[in-house]
């Protein structure tokens, strides 16, 4: 066995877990060391694919994708995930089902799950409402499982929500880990987490939140910035302060992107909409107020022109520690001259950070099958000493 495996599989034994059979919702409901234990297998699930042994754990079985949303890298980090372990992916059109002509959510959450082992949602558009609605499919996947409708109960991934995108923050810890070497060597480490601007409006805050409430767990310096007016959900602020404090790191706002920058170790420069945006936004969704949208969409668009000054450019990132720090993003940026023509972040910087950005993205695919393979199997590590002791080839 090679001394990395072999590391983790340690790791592995003496982390505590509780995953097997839990939904992952958000980060911040999970241990430390069941975050560790995501970590852990998603390393050795690329180590196995690294070295062609097959990690295909699932003889049959559906992984289905709901996605309520646009997506692109999540999309196919779900479906490779899924592929790499042996499950089928399966997608979920609402405009091709009968949820469509009213179909209920308690019903159509047994119908879709008869073979079915996982169950990803991506719901990010309604603000109170994309997590909530896992839990709903969550509870009538429960009813449905006691009352025997369900041979087994499948578990649920968050794809994205509202309050929280749990598979990009941990992708991102994860590169983050292998950048600087351990969670160890993160303890003390500045991650600016600041709003940019952007062209369009609404994007979701889901991505800030993730970093800042996964990031204030490992003892990091964070730093969110953000113009007046473009605030996250407090109690998800308020969150972040108290597990800096729990850890040893710390946890400021500031409204300066330069203040955020100045000596930090990484930079994550994301556009976002504001909180109070967000709220108004819902209501106009849910009530189909196409012309209220409209009105809404020319009133932000306005405001965020108030703040293209918030561009990562190569002279804010001489701010950083060295003038070296790491640039993250979690894809697609706005690219100022590129993709727009103001934006995120100047072309030059992105075009340096291009291959560690899209390494970062790359560790998606394992941490999603991380959560599926805790999900489903109750001890990860005797499964990945058996896939390494058959060494079964993946390409023969």
């Amino acid at each position: 066995m090679n001394p990395i495996l072999n590391s983790l599989l340690q790791k592995l034994e003496n982390t505590p877990s509780a995953l097997y059979q839990k939904d992952f919702l958000l980060t911040w409901e999970k241990t430390h060391g069941e975050l560790e234990t995501i970590l852990a297998v998603a390393e050795a699930l690329k180590n196995l694919r690294d070295n062609n042994i097959s990690a295909n754990c699932f003889d049959s079985g559906l992984a289905i994708s709901q996605f309520r949303d646009n997506s692109t890298r999540t999309r196919f980090s779900f479906a490779s995930a899924a592929n790499l372990l042996g499950l089928a992916v399966q997608d979920l059109d609402e405009g091709k089902s009968q949820i469509a002509h009213g179909e209920t959510v308690r019903e159509t959450s047994a119908m879709i799950s008869f073979l079915s082992d996982i169950i990803g949602i991506r719901d990010d558009m309604f603000l109170g409402a994309g997590n909530a609605y896992m839990r709903e499919v969550g509870a009538a996947l429960d009813e449905a499982f006691a009352d025997g409708v369900l041979p087994q109960r499948p578990g649920i991934i968050n794809l994205q929500c509202d309050i929280d995108h749990p598979t990009q923050s941990m992708a991102d810890l994860l590169h983050l880990k292998t950048v600087f070497g351990s969670l160890e060597q993160l303890k003390g480490k500045k991650i600016a987490m600041t709003w940019a601007y952007s062209p369009s409006y609404g994007k979701p805050l889901s991505v800030p939140q993730g970093i800042i409430g996964l990031m204030t767990r490992f003892g990091m310096q964070v730093d969110l910035a953000f113009p007046e007016g473009y605030g996250l959900i407090p109690e998800v602020v308020e969150l972040a302060g108290k597990q800096a404090k729990e850890s040893g790191g710390r946890f400021r706002v500031v409204n300066s992107m330069e203040a955020a920058f100045k000596d930090a170790d990484i930079v994550y420069p994301k556009s976002w909409a504001p909180f109070h945006v967000m709220q108004r936004r819902t209501e106009l969704l849910r009530a189909s107020d196409h012309e209220g949208l409209k009105g809404l969409e020319k009133e932000c668009l306005a405001n965020n022109a108030r703040f293209r000054n918030w561009e990562c450019t190569e002279e804010k990132m001489k701010l950083t520690k060295e003038g070296k720090a790491l640039y993250m993003h979690c894809l697609p940026a706005d690219i100022s001259s590129v993709s727009c023509k103001e934006g995120e972040v100047e072309a030059s910087v992105f075009e340096r950070y291009r291959v560690p950005l899209y390494k970062q993205a790359g560790y998606k695919p394992y941490i999603i099958a991380a959560m599926m393979l805790t999900n489903r199997f109750e001890n990860p590590s005797t499964l990945i000493q058996k896939m390494i002791s058959d060494k079964k080839n993946r390409v023969l």
